[in-house]
């Protein structure tokens, strides 16, 4: 026989106090999600010189683009705007010329350090452009990722996003009137499309054909995480309960 304390562990009977801690986190992660959507638009939403987010964006990320260096790809993209356009054309044709050391010794030095080697010589994790080897080699043909950038991105994507889609999934789990079925698909998507994306990166890099995976992958968690984001929403603050109604405990085995 169910005991009043049996039905309080779902979204519309949870007390003030675990409602507002839910709903803080809820609202912290939608920020951190619209963010990181901002962040993809700026960098791999620009590879190919144009805003948003395309196929040949994704494709010049992680493949590469053989018709350009990964030096020209960046300056025409994401690194558009750190300097003004003659240098940047400067650099370009420098670039195409193969690079050459003496042009770099006598010009090309100077111009890196007055517009690159603020972030290019100090951030870790990116080539140093004091190093004249570090530049001529991605003054070459633009192949795309490293093996070691998308193994590093690759764990700290699923770690970081997989503890997020945790918490978001164990919240949506009280949520109540939802086909059984229904809830558990919903939690178990955004993981699943999590894992289609991260070995996107890989298959894409080996072949572009992959590169449409990696907008299913997004699309698809970022629906999955959306749903159950607005669904807790709504149960716990908006959700008209029915006078008498009684809940049963979402957690309870059944």
């Amino acid at each position: 026989m169910d005991t009043p304390q049996s039905h309080w562990a779902n979204l519309p009977s949870i007390g003030l106090s675990m409602r507002v801690l839910f709903t803080s986190y809820l609202l912290a992660v939608g920020v951190g999600l619209l963010l990181a959507g901002a962040q993809i638009m700026l960098t791999h939403g620009m590879a190919d010189g144009k805003f948003g987010l395309s196929i040949d964006d994704i494709v010049y990320s992680y493949y590469g683009n053989e018709k350009s260096s990964r030096l020209e790809t960046a300056l025409n993209g994401t690194m558009k705007g750190k300097a003004p356009d003659d240098v940047r054309n400067d650099i370009i044709g420098w670039a195409r010329d193969g690079a050459p050391k003496d042009r770099w010794d006598t010009h090309f030095e100077t111009v890196f350090s007055n517009h690159c080697t603020a972030c290019h010589g100090k951030l870790p994790g990116i080539p140093d452009f004091n190093d004249y080897k570090q530049v001529k080699l991605v003054a070459g043909t633009d192949h795309g990722s490293s093996i070691d950038s998308l193994t590093r991105v690759s764990h700290i994507h699923v770690f970081g996003i997989g503890f997020i889609f945790f918490f978001v999934g164990l919240i949506f789990s009280l949520a109540v009137d939802i086909p059984k079925w229904l809830k558990e698909t919903a939690i178990a998507l955004p993981f699943v499309f999590l894992i289609i994306d991260v070995m996107s990166w890989w298959l894409t890099k080996w072949h572009p054909g992959f590169a449409w995976l990696t907008i299913i992958g997004g699309l698809g968690y970022s629906a999955a995480s959306m749903f159950m984001w607005v669904t807790s929403i709504y149960q716990m603050w908006f959700m008209k309960k029915k006078p008498g109604r009684v809940y049963l405990n979402e957690w309870q085995y059944d």
